[in-house]
């Protein structure tokens, strides 16, 4: 976020290329770089470069870019939510082990890897469908809003016919699933299929410029 931030407040650079390595993580730390592309993008072109894998929350940091460009071998889509755990009650049951646990509520210890599956109280998997559910369509309005402003702009721009539009049913190919670089393209999660050089190509013509020099940010420890 503070290299975002840098090349915001930097007048001398016009056009930012985002280099995008990640199978995901956290919903969180996804929201807050979504957050910080999303305010880089107001005042200048952010493109988005995929590598090897973008997926997951690899994407939602990428929706809101003003173009997206993937190898046809690129991983990405995974567009999604999960939680999961392992529940060792069997194992500890088979060794003589036993829990005790007291709690003020009976939701205080929901998840636990503890408990017999038959104790998980009447409505804890709902109320944890639920929030996911809720991350999901968070996930899916990012996606669906950022190719749209994406869209918009670039028409305005002159560049529609290049870029790509969301196919009509493209919420049922976000179940989950990964895609190429090259499938994403045909469904419109990505605009353009190439390289990081595409990208940098790409940033320098919506920006207008004619011989940019390219530099590297990263973040200072």
């Amino acid at each position: 976020a503070s290299a975002d931030e840098a090349a915001g407040d930097d007048d001398d650079i016009k056009a930012v290329v985002l280099r995008v390595e990640s199978p995901g993580g956290d919903s969180l730390a996804s929201d807050l770089i979504w957050n910080a592309v999303a305010k880089l993008r107001k005042k200048k072109p952010v493109i988005a470069s995929f590598g090897d894998v973008a997926a997951s929350g690899g994407y939602y940091v990428s929706a809101p870019c003003r173009w997206i460009v993937a190898n046809e071998l690129s991983l990405t889509g995974s567009i999604g939510v999960i939680m999961s755990g392992m529940n060792f009650r069997g194992l500890m049951d088979k060794v003589g082990i036993q829990p005790q646990v007291y709690k003020s509520g009976k939701f205080k210890d929901m998840l636990s890897s503890t408990r017999r599956p038959e104790d998980v109280p009447a409505g804890e998997r709902e109320m944890v469908q639920a929030l996911i559910d809720e991350t999901y369509a968070t996930f899916k309005n990012v996606v669906r809003k950022g190719r749209t402003e994406s869209r918009m702009a670039n028409k305005v721009e002159g560049f529609e016919k290049e870029c790509r539009e969301l196919a009509s049913d493209w919420e049922s190919y976000a179940d989950g699933r990964i895609f190429s670089g090259k499938e994403a393209h045909r469904l419109g999660f990505v605009d353009e299929l190439g390289n990081f050089d595409t990208a940098v190509d790409r940033a320098s013509l919506i920006a207008g410029l004619d011989d940019p020099q390219v530099i590297e940010m990263h973040p200072s420890f």
